[in-house]
Parts: C-alpha cells; structure tokens; sequence
C-alpha cells in the first residue's frame, strides 16, 4: 500500500447554518409570546427597529376569547376581557400572619410560629424536619407540638397538617354531625381505605360495604390541598395564531390571526442618518443593523406562511374533525404534512410547537391534530382509527358504565373491537393513565 503526500481537490455538498437560516428557525418554533419577548429584546439591540402594539383584526376582533380546554372537550368557556387584569391574591403565610396577631405571645414563641407558618409549603403541609427544629431553638418535641397544635387551630381547617391522614382528621374534627364510622375509618383505617381494601374493613367494623361507601363519600368532601386556594395562579389563556371558518356549503377556510403579535416598522429618524452621515464607522454599524433589520422581517414572512401553509394543510386532511368534531379526527403524522408541503418534518414540528387553532369546537393546539393511529378491523384494511379516536369512545364507555360493575380493562378491549378498533389490553390501561381515570377496582362503588 502507497501513501503519497500531496495536493488534491474534491467537491463537497455541505449545509451550512448562518445567521439568518438560524434565526428563521428560531423564530418559527417561538409561540406568539415568546417571539414578542424576542422582538422586544431586539429592538433593544437594534436602533432601527421599532415595534407597534398589534392592530386588532377586524375579521377575528368579535369573536369570543375561548379559554386553553383539555383537547376533545366540546364546552367552550367564554371569558370577559376583564378576566385578564391579574388581581393581588394573599400568600397563606400572610393569612396566618393575621391570624397570629391577633395571639398574645412572646417573642420566642412568635419567631416559633412564624418559622412554622414559613415552613408550610403551597397545599399547606407542614415540612420541617423535627429533631433539627427543636435542636435548634432548644425546646422539648412536646412544646414543639403544642406550636403545631396552635398553626393546626388556625384557619382553614387543615393547615399546617404533616399527612394527608393529619390533615383530613383536623377537618373532622371542625365538622358538626361526623358519622361516628368515618373518624373511626381515617383514624385506624386510613391506609387500607385509600388501597380500596373495603371488605376487610367492612368486616373489622362490622358494617356493610354501603356504610364504607358513604363515608367515602363524606370523606371526599375534606379539602386535601386547604393551602392551594392561597396560591395565585394566573389562568392561561389563549389567543389563536390561526382562525378556522366553516360556510354553509361544508367549505373549511383557514386565516392567520394577524392580531397575535407585534408589528416590526423600520425607524424613519435613522433613515436620513443612515444615508448621509460622514462617519464611515458609523455607517457601517448601522448598514449591519439594516441589514439584520431586513433578515427579520423576511424571518417573520417566513414564520407567517408556514404556519398558513401547515394550517390550510391541517384543515385539509383534517376536515371531518372541522365538520363533525373531535371524534372524526384522522390519524396524521407530522411526516405527512412535510411531504404534501415539501418541508422538512421538523419545520412542521417547530411550526406546531405552541401555536394554537381557534375551531368551531374551541381552541386546539396544533399538535392536536397529530394523532398515531389505531388498527380497525370493521373498516378497509386500507383505513385506520386515530388514538384520540379511541380515547373518546374509552371515555364515553366509562362514562356510561354501571358503577356498581365497572368495566375490566379486558371488558374495554372487548367493547371496543365490536366497534371496530383492534386495541390491546396494555393499550388501554395506557390510555386509561393519560385521561386519568382509575382502574375499575377504584371506580367501583358499593351502593
């Protein structure tokens, strides 16, 4: 074998990633916030752009804001506009802080109480280790408990609980009227009764299986979380960067929602400075800068068509869902798409990433409409059922199922292969998990 050193030339194909290739990607994965905290953050850094509140469409203007939904519901919640100015809202320390005042205390035992009241985290449980607490403020574990037993009598019932055990018998305890079987059930039983093991308890207590319902049932109406109500969380709502219209002769139109995000304009004061300044440094600065001004704007044509295009194509494959609603939706892949558009697949996965759809059946997040699909074996072997498909005819069945007789997760597959979809048994407890229904054991009821 000879090796020679020596001079060569060969051709080679590469794709090179520049600056403005990178931009457009960025752009286009952004949702309608994200891509105005961008625009924001360069105008900072460009003197020549200039940025202007969206102008309100006036095809889209009048039409009711939908709030975020679980995809496959049908009710829509419309909100007033008012419902978008954020109201202070109360931390449970400061309730309890309110609360403490009103005590008379010295001024050990307040830095007690307000490191316990610290100590709470947001459902209102108690989270201290303590042996290191009373280790640290010298006190005996039973003067540590007659702390917790003051935070426990504060308001709501419940805080300041160490379990969810704890803290469903200090609600109890408040309530007038306690069937004498329930705090016996919370008390002794309370592990076996979240296990669903009724019949052993049942047994022990001498009762029927009905009376262990029924306390279920008045067990339920305790608040688990008695801290959550303190904490602010802002509603996330939605306002849709595409519009779907259905006219009277089934036809399914698709329109962006130009109103979503800020208006980019050039800055006419450095026009004049731009053409006519003498110098040559400053020139350049602000020759890249118009240059970086131009990249943007053909950046956001770019976002604007891709998502055009990827919804008019949505719209397409998509049309019975438009026409009958969620339970006519279609298998799709994001492949799909790419090919009838002639993209590559993760374009068509950072065009559908945070963006939403308003429907004649609410909002939907475009990667709603990709569903995996699901053997039939009624229908052609050419056709199949979409996952979301499934999941709203397992929903309907258990929805309608005899409590007393819940359906087997091998009754479900049943059921469903007489209405033509071939699912596993593995399938359904999966589907089962990710709509949060519990298995038929824990849906049973006894009366």
């Amino acid at each position: 074998m000879n090796l020679k050193a020596g001079l060569f030339q060969n051709q080679q194909l590469k794709l090179q990633m520049t600056q403005q290739l990178s931009q457009a990607i960025t752009i286009l994965q952004y949702s309608s916030m994200e891509l105005n905290a961008y625009l924001e953050a360069k105008q900072l850094e460009n003197p020549l752009i200039q940025l202007e509140s969206p102008k309100p469409d006036p095809l889209h203007q009048r039409e009711p804001l939908t709030s975020k939904r679980t995809a496959g519901s049908n009710t829509e919640h419309t909100v007033d506009w008012y419902e978008y100015v954020s109201v202070p809202k109360g931390s449970i320390s400061d309730a309890l802080t309110v609360q403490l005042n009103l005590k008379s205390l010295t001024l050990l035992d307040r830095k007690i109480m307000e490191e316990l009241i610290y100590s709470l985290d947001d459902n209102g449980y108690l989270r201290i280790d303590e042996d290191s607490f009373t280790g640290k403020h010298g006190i005996e574990s039973d003067r540590l408990e007659s702390y917790i037993l003051i935070l426990q009598q504060m308001e709501p019932a419940g805080i300041g609980a160490r379990s969810l055990q704890e803290c469903i018998s200090l609600q109890l305890q408040r309530k007038a009227n306690v069937p004498p079987i329930v705090p016996a059930i919370v008390d002794n039983y309370f592990q076996a009764f979240a296990d669903k093991k009724w019949k052993k308890i049942a047994k022990e207590l001498c009762v029927e299986m009905k009376d262990i319902q029924q306390a279920a049932d008045y067990i339920q109406q305790c608040n688990p979380r008695p801290g959550a109500k303190y904490v602010h969380h802002i509603s996330e709502y939605i306002i849709p960067e595409l519009v779907v219209k259905v006219q009277g002769d089934h036809t399914v139109t698709v329109s962006l929602n130009d109103g979503t995000t800020i208006n980019v304009t050039y800055n006419e004061e450095y026009k004049e400075l731009l053409q006519f300044h003498p110098d040559q440094e400053v020139q350049s600065y602000l020759q890249e800068k118009e240059q970086d001004f131009q990249w943007l704007l053909q950046s956001l044509r770019q976002r604007k068509q891709t998502i055009l295009k990827v919804g008019r194509m949505l719209a397409e494959k998509q049309k019975a869902f438009f026409l009958n609603g969620p339970s006519a939706i279609q298998p799709l892949t994001l492949k799909q798409v790419a090919d009838e558009i002639d993209v590559h697949e993760s374009t068509i996965s950072r065009a559908v990433k945070g963006k939403y759809m308003q429907t004649p059946y609410g909002i939907f997040e475009l990667k709603y409409f990709f569903s995996s699909a699901v053997k039939s074996v009624k229908l052609e072997d050419s056709e199949i059922a979409s996952a979301t498909t499934v999941k709203s005819e397992l929903q309907k069945l258990i929805e309608e199922e005899d409590k007393k007789k819940p359906l087997s997760d091998q009754k479900i597959v049943n059921l469903l292969l007489d209405k033509g979809y071939d699912v596993s048994r593995r399938t359904i407890a999966k589907y089962r998990d990710q709509l949060g229904i519990a298995s038929s054991t824990m849906r049973k009821r006894y009366e």
